[in-house]
């Protein structure tokens, strides 16, 4: 049987992509058909580490400082088709990707989605209808970048790790860089008499986690959402869990208190923070961009988040316990944070 999240490369290959004759300005387009997203980057991010132990001053994760390196361009924010749409990207080689590199003919599409520029409150105005302070704490709203000061052209930011043949904010909300955070929430898998079960081949446990399926480009993923203004991140972590595995606004009151304790109970656990940073998400435009925080929250005696009944909600589609496995493919950058996870839990990968 073949791993529902495992990649399939029997998929058919997209033969054909519009081409246009003519530059569009830079205009709200009328959403389409919702295209597939498989991007897989034939370089694989290579991390620098450093075992030493250090511990953040804003909540109770440790992390072991494993950084990736930023030297392999992004690949997935220049996927040709941009999700929920029939917007095709500006192609841009591998070396026309830096900013520093000139490129005078660089003329991206321009594309912000409907959605986005019928202002929902988690959106921006236009550039020019307001004054956002980038690179700052602008009222409630967190515009700084975990990769550090962002360039600002035209009173427009500019995606910190390069172009992305896409110009205007796409489906993301805000100008320059959009926060999110990931909680990824793991427990060992047990036979039935409670004992760890090892993989064939590593020989090492085997880590699951909690997975979900979005509902938004139909890829696995790790539950997650963006961090509203004001609110703290561990406070994003937990509400994120809880709505979209737990479907926790939609049980009965009856329920919400049991969540409630035992959700509690995991994330007051000192959590290992796996990434902060930059996302290499097909979301990302070249002024618009995804950056997240990603925890670890591991349920080690299996009595507290594993004993609760899985459930999607919000934006999940589907959600289920997975075995860490290279061979998942899920969304973004995603598989990259549960290799980290399964190095430091010493778990089969």
């Amino acid at each position: 049987m073949v791993h529902p999240l495992q990649r399939n490369w029997t998929n058919p290959i997209r033969l054909a992509l519009t081409l246009f004759g003519l530059r569009l300005p830079c205009v709200a387009w009328t959403s389409g058909i919702r295209a597939p997203i498989s991007c897989v980057s034939s370089d694989p991010v290579r991390i620098i580490k450093n075992s030493k132990p250090s511990y953040t001053s804003f909540c109770s994760f440790y992390t072991t400082e494993t950084m990736p390196s930023s030297a392999a361009p992004h690949v997935k924010s220049r996927c040709a088709q941009y999700p929920g749409s029939t917007v095709t990207r500006s192609a841009v080689p591998d070396d026309k990707v830096d900013w520093s590199v000139s490129w005078p003919e660089y003329d991206p599409v321009c594309y912000t989605a409907p959605s986005v520029l019928n202002k929902p409150q988690w959106a921006d105005p236009d550039i020019g209808s307001f004054s956002p302070q980038f690179n700052a704490l602008d009222g409630a709203v967190d515009r700084t970048s975990f990769q550090g000061k962002y360039r600002v052209e035209n009173g427009t930011p500019l995606n910190p790790l390069g172009r992305t043949g896409l110009a205007g904010r796409g489906l993301l909300g805000r100008w320059g860089p959009n926060h999110a955070a990931d909680p990824i929430v793991t427990r060992w898998k047990l036979d039935v008499k409670g004992a760890k079960i090892h993989h064939s081949v590593s020989k090492l446990p085997i880590l699951q986690f909690v997975s979900i399926k979005r509902k938004d480009c139909g890829e696995w993923a790790i539950p997650g959402g963006m961090v509203d203004p004001g609110e703290q991140v561990s406070l994003t972590l937990q509400r994120e869990f809880s709505e979209e595995a737990l479907n926790s606004l939609s049980v009965p009151e009856s329920e919400r208190a049991q969540i409630h304790q035992r959700i509690t109970k995991l994330f007051s656990s000192p959590g290992f923070q796996v990434y902060k940073g930059y996302v290499d998400d097909p979301r990302n435009t070249d002024n618009a961009w995804m950056e997240t925080v990603a925890v670890n929250f591991h349920d080690e005696s299996g009595n507290s988040v594993s004993e609760l009944p899985l459930q999607a909600g919000d934006d999940a589609g589907q959600v289920q316990w997975v075995d860490l496995d290279s061979s998942l493919a899920l969304y973004a950058n995603h598989s990259h944070f549960l290799q980290l996870v399964s190095n430091e839990r010493k778990a089969h990968w």
